[in-house]
């Protein structure tokens, strides 16, 4: 019986095609949205984080590459694998890449912030390392009890912290980039915006994200040439083979340093977790069934490889899978996009292409996909709790307004101690701090608080509410001081006292209601 088995599995294996014309179709797509990510990585992390141009060429681009090349063979593998179980040709693979949402929130809510206080960018770089080791190695551990969070956390506190990061740091932030070039950013936003709309499709199956920068390209470069745009690209780093290899990521472990953005971390991973089990939905409701633990396994250790080969930013499976299966996509369109990123990545072609291609048209992709993140918040809930959903959003809001106003006092070379008191009434400035300091878990505290209270399940509410004072007399939401030179995360037991004792008292109101309603319920039976 084995024998026949294998015999017909090798059988089975022959009728899947390597690589087929919807493989061909959809590796644009999938090479473009991983070529943004990079694109971003080589732009912000100099701007941003101080980190030299150079070592991003040589150190993180490599180690980037690495773990997309080893996430996008095993999911080509895995396709196979199922192709062959089910006697079918027509699997497709899980699509796979650098994460925007991790990249975004280790750049701005942490990598940013410590070279900004310290001017130290291998300090940044070090404690982003750890993030985005820490963040792969929950995600692994996930895969054993993914299912148990999932069923505990409502999806509407999963969804709204992601919805926040997706509406504050990428669509708020690159459209007013759009907006400051409107000649060369604003039409490749409207392609996309038609090409990405579901129904439709584009001339000659063009990939909207491709045509969108190559009209963009081409407006910025034509305007340039006749004298209407004004901009000098950067200047490219020289191509050499720069190959991966290992680098210390271990040492910020258990350091207080790495350990204070766990407010930050924390909910981050929890959020991607979950949208890798969505999007495992997603597949199989188009047809593929992939196993859960495999696939979160994949994507952990993905990110994990990352770390050990010098990247600060995690992988992750990406949306489409059904728009790639429609496609024609199968296995080879995976392996496609792994060898071409290693390719660019090895050799120091991103810079070249950053010489090119402006990044506003590129822009507008990703505030697209911060439009769609955002959206999926309120269309994958119940209507019912959208007001969660906004309630959510609120934590992440105060977060940017707070980063304006430090960027603000910088710009006047006045430490922002010296002006919160200024304000007086006009602006409640101690209030914005508190409400942006571990902005995401509060997001998702308050969302779940509100969502259990809309259910009138008040019980569940209360759990939520003693959760948020616990986490508050830890310091991971809500604590700070107000230092000469900045503001400080404040960490240890009883770090915001007045928080946790009012998160408490909720919970106790909350335990009250409930207490009453199942009382009134025991009364009014016969």
């Amino acid at each position: 019986m084995s024998a026949g088995y294998d015999t017909a599995a090798r059988s089975t294996d022959k009728r899947v095609p390597y690589l087929t014309q919807g493989d061909w179709d959809a590796v644009a797509a999938l090479f473009v949205d991983n070529l943004l990510q990079l694109m971003l990585i080589t732009v912000l992390c100099p701007t941003v984080c101080g980190i030299p141009t150079d070592y991003v060429v040589k150190v993180i681009l490599p180690g980037a590459a690495v773990s997309v090349l080893f996430g996008n063979l095993l999911y080509a593998w895995q396709a196979r694998r199922l192709a062959v179980k089910t006697g079918r040709s027509d699997v497709t693979a899980l699509p796979y890449g650098v994460a925007l949402t991790t990249l975004i929130a280790n750049v701005y809510l942490i990598m940013g912030p410590i070279y900004a206080a310290t001017h130290d960018w291998k300090l940044a770089y070090h404690v982003g390392l750890f993030a985005c080791f820490l963040r792969s190695i929950l995600e692994t551990g996930a895969a054993f009890f993914g299912g148990w969070l999932r069923r505990h956390t409502p999806r509407a506190a999963l969804l709204s912290p992601l919805a926040g990061i997706a509406l504050v740091y990428i669509a708020m932030g690159f459209v007013l980039e759009i907006f400051q070039q409107p000649t060369i950013a604003l039409v490749p936003l409207f392609i996309l915006l038609v090409g990405y709309t579901p129904g439709i499709r584009l001339p000659a199956r063009i990939p909207a994200g491709l045509l969108a920068i190559v009209v963009g390209t081409g407006l910025a470069w034509g305007l340039r040439g006749v004298g209407f745009l004004h901009f000098e690209p950067p200047s490219p780093s020289p191509l050499s083979i720069s190959l991966p290899h290992p680098v210390s990521v271990l040492n910020f472990v258990f350091s207080s340093t790495g350990l204070r953005y766990l407010s930050v971390i924390l909910p981050v991973a929890l959020v991607q977790m979950v949208e890798s089990l969505q999007i495992l939905e997603s597949a199989e409701a188009a047809g593929d069934a992939y196993d859960t633990r495999t696939s979160l396994l994949t994507n952990g250790l993905g990110g994990v490889v990352a770390a050990f080969f010098g990247s600060c930013f995690p992988t992750n499976l990406y949306l489409g899978h059904p728009a790639w299966k429609q496609l024609g996509a199968r296995s080879g369109y995976s392996v496609l996009n792994g060898a071409a990123v290693t390719l660019l990545c090895f050799c120091g072609g991103i810079t070249w292409i950053v010489c090119v291609v402006p990044l506003q048209p590129a822009m507008a992709i990703l505030m697209w996909v911060g439009l769609a993140t955002t959206a999926q918040a309120f269309t994958e809930v119940p209507k019912g709790h959208a007001i969660a959903v906004v309630l959510g959003l609120l934590p992440l809001l105060a977060q940017w307004g707070l980063g304006i106003l430090k960027s603000t006092a910088a710009a006047a070379g006045v430490p922002i101690s010296n002006v919160i008191d200024r304000f007086g009434d006009d602006l409640a400035v101690r209030g914005l701090i508190g409400f942006s300091q571990g902005a995401l878990i509060s997001s998702m505290l308050l969302t779940a608080i509100m969502v259990h209270v809309i259910d009138r399940r008040f019980d569940k509410a209360a759990v939520w509410a003693l959760i948020a004072a616990m986490l508050s007399a830890l310091g991971l939401v809500h604590a700070f001081h107000i230092a000469h030179d900045g503001i400080e995360s404040t960490f240890g037991w009883w770090a915001a006292p007045g928080f946790s004792l009012s998160y408490a008292a909720v919970a106790l109101l909350l335990g009250s209601f409930h207490l009453y309603r199942r009382n009134l319920k025991t009364t009014c039976q016969p």
